[in-house]
């Protein structure tokens, strides 16, 4: 008897550890977003088409799968190939047959938010496209954007980690899900997710770090950021019905630093394909792609400037990166000023200044954010982005 007591609780526990596949009558649905717009921002465009090629392909219809990008590449006039947008260096073109679901104005955090909500009637601007999803299905949301402590930046505004986490809790109570997968390439996107509870059958993976590559020079930009390429090439060139989630989290890390995991972890012993394709379709036929010898790694905030440095030399415009350059040091001094006129003469200040602070307060922390970018200066406008100052730890 007790024999049959302790096989039986050895299996449950097993069952525990490795979680069932998608179920018989669930579905998949995908949500993907590209959190920002402008030339010098190719890549984060560039990821949202590539992730859905690959969802697409591995069977996922395009009425389950949701697509928020500002779509400013295709006819971009810096764009030397019109309609084409690649993500890896003389790459197929990952633009075609996108859905055009949010663009323009209408990629914004409410909308993102609507979305995983269900709520169709809050969107504005766009198709209306949200998630129908239920308690029998897996939902994979995909994120390539600018980041921050505890916000990811849209083209005009910021999602805060608060109100997702608010979200994904609602989604939760309300049986939006079975099971739910997120990947969030943005600079302090671990941020976004430290809240995340292990018992609500969430999985996240996150960057932290994020970093540019594959610089092109026929189109003077970067084509891809590097833990969304290396996910992603690892589902092109892997049978997604074998590959685990794990396995692929593996890939990722050993290639990319401070790559992070949260939520229920057990999660990531399920098949890649159980998230990023259609259990009941044929798995597409894996690729083969050529490895790209030096990748060109950047840091992500670095990539206005480097840009700006690369065509700058080359065009021997160097007045023009000169004046930037002092841009840049009279952006850091009214930077110095903002923070002494909120805490006075103070020997904190170069750590205000310089060091990541944890926020307690959330709706403090979200009233200062737009206060400052209201009656300071947006740092994400082209100017702020390529100067980069040191931005308080408000």
């Amino acid at each position: 008897m007790l024999t049959l007591t302790l096989l039986g609780l050895s299996i449950g526990l097993v069952a525990n550890a490795f979680p069932t596949q998608q179920s018989g009558n669930g579905k998949n649905w995908v949500v993907i977003v590209a959190g920002s717009n402008g030339w010098h921002n190719y890549r984060h465009q560039a990821d949202a088409c590539h992730a859905y090629q690959i969802v697409h392909k591995n069977g996922i219809p395009d009425k389950q799968i949701v697509v928020m990008m500002y779509d400013d590449l295709a006819t971009n006039k810096q764009n030397p190939t019109p309609g084409v947008v690649i993500n890896r260096p003389s790459g197929t073109n990952v633009y075609k047959g996108v859905p055009k679901d949010y663009t323009g104005n209408a990629v914004t955090p409410d909308n993102f938010l609507a979305v995983l909500k269900g709520d169709s009637a809050s969107t504005q601007l766009g198709s209306g496209k949200v998630l129908k999803s239920g308690p029998n299905d897996h939902v994979f949301v995909y994120i390539s954007a600018r980041g921050a402590p505890g916000l990811l930046a849209f083209p005009n505004d910021e999602l805060y980690a608060a109100d997702l986490m608010d979200v994904i809790e609602y989604m939760h109570k309300n049986k939006k899900y079975k099971k739910l997968v997120f990947y969030i390439d943005a600079c302090d996107s671990g941020s976004m997710m430290t809240k995340l509870p292990d018992d609500i059958n969430v999985y996240a993976t996150t960057a932290t770090n994020s970093y540019a590559c594959y610089y092109d020079e026929k189109r003077n930009t970067y084509l891809g950021d590097w833990y969304s390429v290396n996910w992603m090439e690892n589902s092109d060139v892997e049978d997604l019905s074998k590959e685990t989630l794990m396995r692929q989290f593996k890939v990722v890390r050993s290639k990319t630093r401070h790559v992070m995991q949260f939520g229920n972890k057990t999660l990531a012993n399920m098949k890649v394909k159980a998230f990023q394709g259609n259990a009941k379709a044929r798995p597409a036929p894996p690729m083969t792609l050529q490895p790209v010898v030096e990748p060109g790694l950047i840091p992500s905030p670095d990539v206005p400037m480097a840009i700006l440095n690369r065509t700058a030399t080359a065009k021997g415009h160097v007045y023009q990166l000169r004046s930037h350059l002092k841009g840049i040091e009279q952006l850091k001094q009214n930077m110095q000023k903002v923070v002494q006129c909120v805490t006075g003469v103070n020997r904190e200040n170069p750590k205000i200044l310089n060091v990541k602070m944890d926020k307690m307060q959330h709706q403090c922390y979200k009233d200062a954010v737009s206060h400052y970018k209201k009656h300071c200066f947006r740092w994400f406008s082209p100017e702020v982005r390529i100067a980069r100052p040191s931005v308080p730890q408000l």
